[in-house]
């Protein structure tokens, strides 16, 4: 585990009320629950600095899920987060949900392109039929 420092800091008592709460839903220690705060905060700076910027480049995707996925969702997060030690936030989630069905989906397509076509055959003369009651031009030196 990695060295810790004690932060303490007064703040606002309704802002207090609601970091215990959301504390509590998610069922963190308070330790827990402020460290994955600042780092969801220093990420955040670092995309908007390093990474996409939501004004310039990125775009908002925006879509309603079942309740029940959702908070299936946020279990896998915070064991992702026990298990690793390093945050795992919702976005990073979607976007590399997103960019391994994309890619995936590229490889098919390229293999799909790569993949030997068989070229159409053309019919040999002696597979065409002439028309019934019609002589072929040959017919008459035929052994």
């Amino acid at each position: 585990m990695a060295t810790t420092k004690n932060l303490c800091a007064q703040i606002p008592i309704d802002l207090h009320e609601r970091v215990s709460e959301e504390r509590e839903r998610l069922g963190l220690t308070t330790s827990e629950y402020i460290v994955n705060l600042i780092q969801d905060y220093y990420n955040m700076m670092e995309n908007q600095k390093g990474g996409i910027q939501m004004t310039e480049k990125g775009r908002t995707m925006a879509f309603q899920i079942p309740e029940e996925l959702f908070q299936r969702i946020k279990r896998h997060l915070e064991r992702e987060t026990l298990r690793s030690g390093k945050k795992l936030t919702q976005r990073d989630f979607v976007l590399n949900l997103i960019t391994q069905a994309l890619d995936e989906a590229d490889a098919e397509n390229a293999a799909e392109q790569n993949a030997p076509t068989e070229a159409p055959v053309a019919p040999r003369v002696a597979d065409v039929t002439a028309p019934a009651d019609t002589d072929t031009p040959d017919e008459d030196n035929a052994v």
